[in-house]
């Protein structure tokens, strides 16, 4: 059987490739999501990809991934920085989870410095682009081994 990692993502990134492109650049969600099955295949995982802009959903998908996933690879988007919920769910499971951000967020406005969820994660993956999405996945396939 083909284990899964389950990749969340948070609030406006359903605008991917439309919002400030400058910033988060212009491949859509859906041919980020392409990208992390390729390499979930290669890897040997199926990739469970998800999007809300809610975030108690967020949270019970988080729930969900403890029964279900190897592991959690999480852009939390702007929850990152103000969600104890999300804090508070990952430190309740215990499958692993790699916290990803898109843009480099240590480098931007200092509201985005500091992350609520950081403390509570594995690792944190920020700043490389969509690539960030497929460091993380094989992040977790270190760390599920």
């Amino acid at each position: 059987m083909t284990r899964a990692i389950f990749v969340l993502n948070g609030p406006n990134l359903n605008l991917l490739g439309q919002r400030e492109p400058g910033i988060y650049g212009d491949m859509s969600l859906a041919a980020i999501e392409n990208e992390c099955r390729k390499l979930g295949e290669e890897l040997g995982f199926s990739i469970d990809f998800r999007q809300s802009n809610h975030e108690g959903v967020l949270v019970d998908w988080l729930h969900e991934a403890n029964e279900k996933a190897a592991g959690v690879a999480i852009n939390p988007g702007a929850y990152g920085h103000t969600s104890i919920a999300l804090h508070d769910a990952i430190r309740a499971i215990a499958v692993p989870v790699v916290e990803l951000h898109i843009s480099n967020i240590h480098a931007r406005e200092a509201f985005r410095h500091k992350s609520m969820i950081s403390p509570a994660v594995k690792g944190v993956i920020c700043g490389f682009g969509q690539d960030s999405y497929l460091l993380a996945i094989r992040a977790l396939k270190t760390l599920a081994e």
